[in-house]
């Protein structure tokens, strides 16, 4: 009798051994690096003597999807977009630009801000100084395996358990219209407001609206932020329980602190 408790003991060590190697692997194990280099979707439209089937834009992935440009309308939003000659096209400079998320949690007791940041963040604009209501906007994306905070476990835990970016690589903001710019800008001038658009982490897509501010550094560079408050349940992005985390806070703080400059 005590020998067969001793190997159903055994037994069961095993397993939760096996388990718990199971778990921490898919929650704290390596995560896959980028798998190259993050490029821009193109903002203006690309001839082409063929039309896109259904079957090649869904085949599409998002980091050569086709562009979903915007124009930038004065208090409303618009998705015509313009080819005009005015137009010059900017391309977010990754080396001095940062994706950043911003969250509240106890660790170990204690309050604590996390933040996660990376510049590893592409996109286009395309934009007439003399008359900023032709602007347009390109899809922006980011690469979310490049996320990390001060903490090797927690960064691995938000690539595996809350992100999944070895399944979903990268985080896309696909802008559907301005609200709240017009006229024309020379260098020095700052302007404010609202790009609306679709937001998509993991499979899931929900509509937002960046607040942003930016500065017309040059006629081909410029500069600026964006931010939105999200909430993780709109996401479905759970937190892994670990004894020493308590309180994540529902909603997280997303910022685009950017340069675009021209070629």
């Amino acid at each position: 009798m005590n020998n067969k408790i001793l190997v159903f003991s055994l037994v069961a060590v095993l397993a939760l051994g096996a388990l718990a190697a199971g778990v921490y692997n898919w929650v704290l194990g390596p995560t896959l690096a980028p798998s190259g280099e993050l490029t821009a979707i193109p903002v203006l439209p690309v001839e082409s003597t063929t039309t896109p089937t259904s079957a090649s834009l869904a085949e599409a992935t998002p980091n050569t999807a086709p562009t979903a440009s915007v124009a930038l309308a004065t208090g409303a939003a618009t998705a015509a977009v313009n080819t005009g000659a005015g137009l010059k096209v900017l391309q977010i400079v990754p080396s001095e630009s940062e994706v950043r998320f911003v969250l509240s949690e106890v660790l170990r007791g204690q309050p604590t801000t996390v933040v996660g940041l990376t510049n590893q963040v592409a996109g286009e604009i395309a934009v007439d100084a003399s008359d900023l209501s032709t602007a347009q906007v390109g899809v922006i994306q980011v690469n979310a395996r490049e996320l990390a905070t001060d903490n090797n476990q927690r960064n691995r835990a938000i690539r595996n358990f809350i992100l999944n970016t070895d399944q979903y690589e990268f985080i896309s903001f696909t802008p559907t219209g301005v609200i709240g710019l017009g006229g024309s800008a020379q260098p020095g001038d700052t302007f404010t407001f609202q790009l609306a658009g679709d937001l998509t982490i993991r499979d899931i897509t929900q509509p937002v609206v960046f607040d942003v501010t930016a500065t017309v550094e040059a006629m081909d560079r410029l500069s600026g932020s964006a931010a939105v408050t999200l909430r993780r349940a709109d996401y479905a992005l759970s937190i892994p329980r670990v004894p020493s985390v308590a309180d994540v806070s529902e909603e997280v703080r997303v910022e685009l602190d950017f340069v675009a400059a021209g070629s």
